[in-house]
């Protein structure tokens, strides 16, 4: 394996940790990751954990692997773009959690913006 290959693997890991390392955590604590999806009024949990998982995971590895990476970076991204809306509704708080969940916010944007990359730079 070249040093740009590895560097590839490795970026690319880093990149989707808070996606895959999330989705392990759901699929190792399932009932965790079930109350999780029912705090945020998602029903049926079940269904919806599941679903994250697949997503979480699936989008992950497509794009760690550089396979279909246009697909996972896609996933992930609008995936993302919906936890807005969903669990970090900041713009309904009151502070401090209010300015916490901006910042948030703020992040998965650029998250978002990153993952827009992937998808542009693997075609």
């Amino acid at each position: 394996m070249t040093g740009a290959t590895w560097f590839g693997y490795l970026a690319r890991t880093v990149l989707t940790f808070m996606f895959w390392a999330s989705g392990l955590a759901k699929l190792i604590g399932f009932d965790a990751g079930v109350a999780e999806m029912a705090h945020f009024g998602l029903e049926p949990a079940t269904l919806f954990n599941i679903a994250t998982i697949i997503v979480q995971l699936g989008g992950s590895l497509l794009i760690i692997f550089n396979r279909w990476t246009w697909l996972g970076a896609g996933a992930l991204a609008v995936f993302t773009a919906l936890t807005i809306p969903i669990a970090h509704n900041f713009w309904t708080m009151e502070e401090p959690i209010k300015t916490i969940e901006f910042h948030v916010v703020m992040e998965h944007i650029t998250v978002i913006g990153a993952l827009m990359v992937v998808a542009w730079k693997s075609r």
